[in-house]
């Protein structure tokens, strides 16, 4: 386990935040983590990280960052139509994605491209195109902070939800997760549900493959989201909001057109973008930040943005949405 005191964070966040914190505990092996009780690391302020892809640090952190960089893809069980892996939570999400392309396991194709490491996928219950992580976990692993006991914890024990789980509800700040298991389907199968990438299979008019459906999602991902090498951002940073649909009935009265998808119990999920960008706010920049021209969804730091400028510009694109359609769009970023 490496610790580093005073340090800067600045390579550990997507948005490029160049703030320090007070340590950062670097975790090669499970085999550390009682070293964190031991020296005290939870006593005071704490965090977790992943590869900092969804938070946005807007002050130095007097604290200690901890963050997994433990290794390991372990196949735990095959049959004939499902092979179940176990992954180290410090491995890179993209891995993950191009070992099941490569060993022709399916599931995770339409969420190629996404930013962060294994062991945050179940925090956030990550999606895109059609897909969300929690219909391809089997279990996560890991250590609750309060118990000092190991736990594990069963895919309907997570209380998943959208973008939600039980890592940012009741356990939230309580858990380490060391490992998680996947479930994934030995027999083809696509989900190609999503309009974006139904219409780019399309377009080039290939034959059905995984790389070649996560060759479709990148090109759909490339055409709307910056390159996060060039510019800091958290990838999506708004939720799409999920509204009672007599709301839903209301609205489209006055704005036809309106995007809306089932959300259960009688509710719908809208677009976030769309209210954006028919908010007026789409491409909006204001100094070293602003909407990101190709999807509203994205806020952007252009170069030397500070954090307390980015929570300013968003509070500005709530209110635009907010005095034109009522309704409140939450962030989707942890705001630290």
């Amino acid at each position: 386990m490496k610790i580093i005191q005073n340090a800067s964070l600045k390579a550990y966040n997507t948005f490029g935040m160049d703030v320090r914190c007070g340590h950062l505990y670097l975790v090669e092996t499970e085999k550390d983590v009682p070293s964190l009780f031991e020296n005290g690391v939870f006593d005071s302020e704490y965090m977790m990280i992943g590869d900092g892809s969804n938070v946005l640090f807007t002050k130095p952190f007097q604290g200690t960052i901890i963050k997994m960089v433990t290794k390991g893809i372990e196949k735990m069980e095959e049959g004939a139509e499902f092979v179940w892996l176990k992954v180290a939570a410090g491995e890179k999400w993209e891995d993950i994605v191009g070992y099941c392309i490569k060993n022709q396991y399916f599931g995770v194709e339409n969420l190629v491209g996404i930013p962060g490491l294994v062991g945050s996928s179940p925090v956030q219950n990550i999606g895109a195109y059609g897909v969300e992580v929690k219909d391809l976990i089997h279990e996560v692993h890991g250590w609750r902070i309060s118990t000092r006991s190991t736990f594990v914890l069963r895919n309907e024990d997570c209380h998943f939800g959208y973008r939600s789980s039980i890592f940012k509800t009741e356990l939230k700040g309580d858990c380490i997760i060391t490992d998680v298991v996947f479930r994934l389907s030995k027999k083809e199968a696509y989900n190609v549900s999503y309009k974006g990438l139904a219409d780019e299979l399309q377009k080039e008019d290939l034959p059905l493959s995984l790389p070649c459906v996560a060759d479709a999602v990148i090109a759909v991902r490339n055409s709307k989201l910056p390159d996060i090498r060039h510019y800091g951002c958290a990838g999506s940073f708004f939720k799409n909001p999920i509204v009672e649909k007599e709301v839903f009935d209301a609205l489209m009265l006055k704005f036809p057109g309106l995007i809306s998808y089932p959300a259960g119990d009688g509710k719908v999920k809208m677009a976030a973008g769309q209210l954006i960008d028919l908010a007026g706010m789409k491409g909006v920049r204001d100094g070293d930040v602003g909407v990101w021209p190709k999807q509203a969804l994205v806020i952007v730091n252009y170069g030397n943005a500070t954090g307390q400028e980015v929570v300013a510009f968003y509070k500005k694109v709530q209110e635009k949405v907010m005095d034109r359609f009522g309704i409140r769009i939450e962030p989707e970023v942890n705001i630290v």
